[in-house]
């Protein structure tokens, strides 16, 4: 039974790896093409800083939380648009389901609905949070926005994300396969909370998790139908990755405690919603 577990672990998990490559390819090359100049026109936004940090956080991993998160921190962004780019981001859970092929409709109503939120609540807290903002500076480097410290090239970074991303995809799958196994479906479906008014609740404290581990949980959990539409809204909304590690490293523990308060209020909200609708 074990070894079943584990070799099903295995070849589920295999069957996404060139897709992964394929991806992770890609996102690398036009991080190094587009990350410094979407950092720039990101601290040149303005009152247009909401809108594009939504847009720039739907970009897959967490590049942009944290070129947001550094960005907010010296001033040069408003508290909405970092909280737009924090609530678009998804971290590697986007990667993800793109290597499931029969996840496509799927991936467009989350980014929709990540979009959505994330813009309309970044302008909500700006019109309530009005702050002064500096000049932004005049340029912005590729190594002062990457969040995975490579340097020359992207096959290397490419390689490692996606074998990154494949260990925890594997041990997810393992440990959710083992659950089933031991546990049951039905058994496993209740501690999710599944179909319950509370599941948003959890999976939201999940996202905090600053690490890709938790973005690809919450989306297995999804695929695998063991996550509600708007309990994946409410974990992703709060998964901003390595951007959530630069806040928790701050020193300043109320603008974090703020930052971390209104993230999981409106991850939380827009999940309950988006249940309530039937999405």
């Amino acid at each position: 039974m074990l070894a079943d577990i584990l070799l099903d672990a295995i070849i589920d998990s295999l069957k996404l790896l060139p897709f992964l490559l394929l991806i992770y390819l890609l996102l690398e090359w036009l991080e190094h093409r587009a990350s410094a100049a979407a950092a720039d026109r990101l601290a040149r936004a303005g009152r247009y800083g909401p809108l594009i940090s939504a847009v720039l956080g739907c970009v897959p991993q967490c590049g942009f939380s944290v070129a947001a998160v550094k960005l907010w921190q010296a001033g040069l962004i408003s508290l909405g648009a970092l909280m737009a780019a924090l609530l678009s981001t998804s971290d590697e859970a986007l990667p993800v389901l793109l290597s499931h092929g029969d996840c496509w409709p799927l991936i467009w109503k989350l980014l929709l609905a990540k979009l959505v939120v994330a813009a309309a609540a970044g302008y909500g807290i700006d019109l309530l949070h009005r702050e002064r903002q500096p000049a932004p500076p005049a340029e912005h480097r590729h190594s002062d926005v990457c969040h995975c410290h490579c340097r020359g090239g992207v096959l290397k970074p490419a390689l490692r994300h996606t074998g990154g991303t494949l260990l925890f995809i594997f041990l997810v799958t393992l440990a959710l396969n083992a659950a089933i196994a031991g546990l049951g479906e039905q058994r496993l479906s209740a501690f999710l909370l599944a179909g319950t008014f509370a599941q948003p609740f959890l999976s939201a404290l999940i996202g905090f998790i600053p690490n890709c581990a938790a973005s690809v949980l919450l989306a297995e959990l999804y695929v695998s139908g063991g996550l509600s539409f708007g309990g994946a809204l409410a974990g992703l909304g709060t998964g901003a990755g390595l951007g959530m590690m630069l806040l928790y490293r701050s020193r300043n523990v109320r603008q974090t405690a703020l930052v971390c308060g209104l993230l999981y209020a409106i991850s939380v909200a827009a999940g309950l919603l988006a249940n309530a609708l039937g999405l």
